[in-house]
């Protein structure tokens, strides 16, 4: 009976500091998924360890190509690999939750809130903050990802298709995820023939 008890408020303490972490994510990141991935691997793969950077850019990756929001996506599939399906959602609820009470809290004074000046001052900081994080997880993501050369001719071509020519996002994707499967396959088959 004692050790039900210790399981059931384990799982309950485990639950809730999914919740008030993913909470306090939540509430201090602003523009959107990229943005939040430095403050993702500080607090879930530094300081709590319930995650590796890798495993934090293989969630990216994999929110890229999933419909819905890159933090919700991403915080569903650390609290599931934490605490299973109810552990998903409550991490889901934590990240969401603090924009819903902001959110709520501007739209009952939206009519005054585009017209006073220290509101306008600060959003601008707020951008230059978010492009300073979003510059910071494209350095990190290319130091991570470029393991190779032709991972930095993919890299570069990749940049080229969506700058220069204009190629959607998600075509570019689905390109890499292809060529990753048939290099992986070459590379595999190459082994195989030196193995023989």
């Amino acid at each position: 009976m004692a050790r039900m008890e210790t399981k059931q408020s384990l799982t309950l303490a485990t639950l809730l500091e999914l919740f008030l972490t993913f909470c306090k994510i939540g509430a201090v990141t602003f523009g959107g998924g990229y943005a939040m991935l430095p403050i993702l691997e500080r607090e879930l793969a530094t300081k709590k360890g319930w995650t590796t950077a890798d495993d934090l850019l293989d969630y990216y990756a994999i929110s890229q190509v999933t419909p819905g929001v890159i933090a919700v996506n991403v915080s569903t599939f650390i609290g599931n690999k934490k605490a299973g399906a109810i552990g998903g959602i409550v991490a889901t609820l934590g990240v969401v939750t603090p924009s819903i009470i902001i959110i709520t809290l501007i739209a009952l004074c939206i009519a005054n809130f585009n017209d006073i000046i220290w509101v306008q001052k600060a959003l601008k900081g707020i951008n230059i903050a978010v492009a300073s994080l979003l510059t910071y997880s494209v350095f990190n993501f290319a130091k991570k990802s470029i393991k190779s050369a032709l991972a930095l001719i993919i890299l570069l071509a990749a940049f080229i298709a969506v700058f220069v020519f204009n190629v959607g996002s998600v075509i570019v994707i689905i390109a890499g995820a292809v060529l990753g499967v048939v290099i992986s396959h070459y590379n595999a088959a190459l082994l195989g023939g030196k193995n023989a």
